[in-house]
């Protein structure tokens, strides 16, 4: 019966110990990343980029723009329901560049 009474916790040292190991592991196992280098996802990015730039934009504009006009036709007026679409549309149209540039710039 003294089996069902002993402790079963770790000692702290046991855990440190672990903990190290594992740091250092990570530490040595670890190899040079090259951020520019890399043409991994060029594919999928370009895909993306003239989705945007093309039909989906235009897509995703008239979207916005016919949730405004159904939002004008419930009866309450805002100007965030004119404003909104025309910045999607703005968005859709020259936010993919800027952004695509400002990542190619920052890395």
């Amino acid at each position: 019966m003294t089996a069902l009474s002993m402790k079963k916790e770790l000692p702290i040292n046991g855990i440190l110990l672990g903990f190290a190991v594992l740091v250092l592991a990570m530490i040595l196992g670890a190899g040079a990343a090259y951020a520019g280098a890399d043409t991994t996802f060029d594919t999928a990015l370009t895909m993306f980029t003239d989705f945007l730039e093309g039909s989906g934009g235009k897509i995703i504009t008239v979207m916005s723009l016919a949730g405004g006009i159904v939002a004008l036709a419930s009866g309450r007026f805002s100007l965030g329901q004119v404003a909104v679409p025309v910045a999607v549309g703005v968005g859709a149209g020259t936010g993919v560049p800027i952004v695509t540039s400002t990542v190619t710039a920052t890395i």
